[in-house]
């Protein structure tokens, strides 16, 4: 009954911001590292940024500088910060768990469903 619960996508215009929000339940949440991923239309699905069970973090060169993860083990939460954002941004964000600190997708064992996020120009 692990659970993966994304909110905080919208509709934003470039050079704008948003902060994407991901609660887990089910899980030790403290021994898992976290992903934020993406997926757009016809593209491959590629992490974007990930954090350890020591707050060692990852991100893909395509946002670092922009993007911030951050987790806070009390409220069981990930978080993202996506700063100026581009059209490109646009895609459906999502949180996965996994037990080791890790972008590849197949590591990860729980996923949540997933939020819009869409960058007008």
């Amino acid at each position: 009954q692990v659970q993966l619960v994304e909110s905080g996508g919208g509709l934003v215009q470039a050079g704008g911001s948003l902060r994407l929000s991901c609660a887990a339940s089910g899980l030790t949440f403290s021994s898992y590292a976290m992903g934020w991923f993406r997926q757009a239309p016809g593209k491959e699905r590629e992490c974007v940024a990930a954090i350890n069970r020591s707050g060692g973090t990852y991100y893909a060169d395509s946002v670092k500088g922009r993007f911030t993860i951050s987790r806070d083990n009390a409220k069981n939460t990930v978080f993202l910060q996506l700063n100026s954002l581009k059209p490109e941004d646009t895609a459906v964000y999502s949180c996965a768990a996994s037990r080791r600190f890790t972008t590849a997708v197949t590591s990860y064992d729980y996923w949540g469903q997933g939020t819009q996020v869409t960058v007008s120009s």
